[in-house]
């Protein structure tokens, strides 16, 4: 396949459980941010980008693969399902010419399936599931985690992620134990800089920096705790309909999904994480500087998202799953530097944009594959966003479907458009109905409203549109039905 004359080189930087909100960029009163605040206003930031199944494995399935939950057939989180598609993201760049390495966190199965990568240094952070003792050996964690290994010949056997007692799904936090230059945040930018440095500079990359923080642990070094330590956070977000009694019964567990009921925890927690990101986003400034000083910032497209958010004790909650905006909403900014814009045909005043266009995970995939003038294939459920960043024109979408099989409390579909969502739980029948234009937090469910409820009626017929034929049933006679079989994977997809 011939190349096109001036393919750009591509930066895409994942972040695991980091919130849309949680930006400078998109006005968050407390976290500091400056180095994604200056990518955001050098290129685009989409207020509307959303998670479809906002859960580390099938959120990466979409951003690898484009498709969405229902064609991936990934609907929920389960561990140790091989991942088997045709085709995937860094592969077809692959095919179009491209070098493409994948530094940090992957979470598929096998562990250290490429996926399409042609370079691989993986840190996926702990995940239980790979350190069990009747883990087969070259699945474990202890041998194909690239960094695990890396610290181990450093700082000796003993070392391990977990060796300030920080659970990894908890609210708990401790600052980072051992030197700040040994923590994962670094070696994801320290890995990324030496692919630059030893790259084949005779075509163009695709880089994958991918972050484990912020999800817990909560854990950023000493300096990053001590810039939120003692400050007045903002309140988490609350409403008429939180359930507060339910962190009052479960609150003590540490990784309950309904949050923690001790005011001082919660707010460290917050600060915890608030810690995280501002880590994240000074190493973030070490990758552009060293993109900057190797003289290719300029023709390369740079890409920071996440794979979902963080409930971060709003209404109650905390972790993901969710269909609210803490845990589905998640930040999309997409930088194109001068000489790729101009090489792309970008129109005038392209930077600086904020875009209201509701957007997914899956929509990255043949956003960057018609960057590199690559096709896109007929699997793919995404819609490339170039003309967006180019300032060519919009992509015409009314909403986003998302979901979440969990079990009967937090099992969920949404539909969210740029103005409104209506949330239907697929267990118990609730909905839900939140007018995001007027009321961004989720502070009032106007489900009952009647001056919504023609609203809230169309929405469900989207959501029943969407769900008609689905295996599990949930919709019968054009009506939606409660308490139907849950899956976390599609049979229908693993079967074909």
């Amino acid at each position: 396949m011939a190349r096109p004359i001036a393919q750009p080189n591509i930066v895409l930087i994942v972040c695991d459980q980091l919130r849309g909100d949680c930006l400078g960029a998109a006005g968050h009163p407390d976290v500091k941010t400056p180095y994604l605040d200056t990518l955001a206003a050098e290129g685009t930031l989409f207020e509307n980008a959303y998670s479809a199944c906002p859960s580390c494995i099938p959120a990466r399935a979409g951003l690898l693969t484009g498709q969405a939950p229902s064609s991936h057939g990934r609907v929920g989180y389960q561990d140790g399902v091989d991942w088997e598609y045709d085709h995937y993201l860094a592969e077809e760049l692959g095919c179009a010419g491209y070098q493409t390495a994948c530094v940090g966190k992957m979470h598929v199965h096998p562990p250290r399936l490429a996926c399409g990568f042609q370079t691989l240094k993986l840190h996926d952070g702990y995940i239980g599931h790979y350190r069990h003792a009747d883990t087969p050996y070259w699945q474990h964690q202890a041998v194909s985690d690239d960094y695990m290994r890396d610290m181990r010949d450093r700082l000796g056997a003993s070392f391990d992620v977990n060796g300030s007692g920080v659970e990894n799904n908890s609210w708990i936090t401790h600052p980072w134990i051992y030197e700040e230059r040994y923590h994962p945040t670094n070696w994801v930018v320290d890995e990324s800089i030496r692919f630059l440095e030893t790259r084949d500079r005779t075509r163009p990359f695709f880089l994958t920096a991918s972050f484990v923080r912020p999800h817990p642990p909560f854990d950023a070094p000493q300096s990053y705790f001590d810039l939120y330590d003692g400050c007045d956070l903002r309140p988490p977000a609350s409403g008429d309909w939180d359930d507060v009694e339910a962190t009052e019964r479960d609150g003590m567990v540490l990784d309950s999904v309904h949050g923690c009921r001790d005011a001082e925890l919660r707010r460290q927690a917050m600060a915890g994480y608030y810690a995280c990101i501002t880590h994240i986003d000074h190493q973030v400034g070490r990758l552009i500087t060293a993109l900057e000083n190797d003289g290719i910032y300029g023709n390369t497209i740079v890409v920071f998202t996440s794979d979902h958010g963080e409930m971060l004790f709003d209404h109650s909650l905390f972790r993901k799953v969710l269909p609210y905006e803490g845990s589905a909403h998640i930040p999309l900014i997409v930088r194109a530097g001068k000489q790729a814009a101009a090489a792309l045909g970008a129109g005038e005043g392209y930077a600086g944009r904020r875009s209201e266009q509701v957007v997914e995970l899956m929509d990255i995939m043949p956003t960057l594959l018609e960057f590199a003038g690559a096709g896109v294939p007929d699997t793919v459920d995404g819609s490339s966003l170039a003309s967006e960043v180019l300032g060519r024109g919009s992509l015409q979408r009314t909403y986003i479907h998302g979901e979440h099989a969990r079990d009967r409390e937090q099992s969920n579909h949404y539909i969210v458009t740029s103005r409104d969502k209506y949330i239907w739980f697929s267990q118990t029948g609730r909905e839900q109905y939140f007018d995001l234009a007027a009321d961004p937090r989720e502070s009032h469910d106007a489900i009952d409203d009647p001056a919504c409820a023609q609203r809230v009626a169309e929405l469900r017929s989207v959501l029943i549109a969407e769900l008609a034929g689905r295996e599990e049933g949930f919709v019968k006679d054009g009506e939606l039905v409660a308490g139907r079989r849950l899956t976390n994977l599609l049979q229908c997809r693993w079967e074909r």
